[in-house]
């Protein structure tokens, strides 16, 4: 996984993992979850992989349009 970069400085993500058409993304609570087509949809997934590669505004994204629209839980 890559560090997020949190150009914010306040942000809820940590890293990221960019898959061909998902991403996983882990919260400062150190909690993991993969968003992939079936969920949220290819369109939130590829905002979501912009977003986690410009270092800001990923954390933002995920609880206004995403919330607990993911594919699964992990770890």
């Amino acid at each position: 996984m890559k560090r997020y970069a949190n150009l914010s400085g306040i942000s809820g993500v940590t890293a990221y993992a960019i898959g061909d058409a998902s991403i996983l993304v882990r919260f400062v609570n150190g909690d993991l979850y993969e968003y992939d087509a079936s969920s949220p949809g290819a369109r939130h997934v590829q905002n979501m992989q912009m977003l986690a590669q410009a270092g800001e505004g990923l954390a933002t994204y995920i609880s206004r349009f995403v919330r607990d629209n993911y594919a699964r839980k992990l770890d």
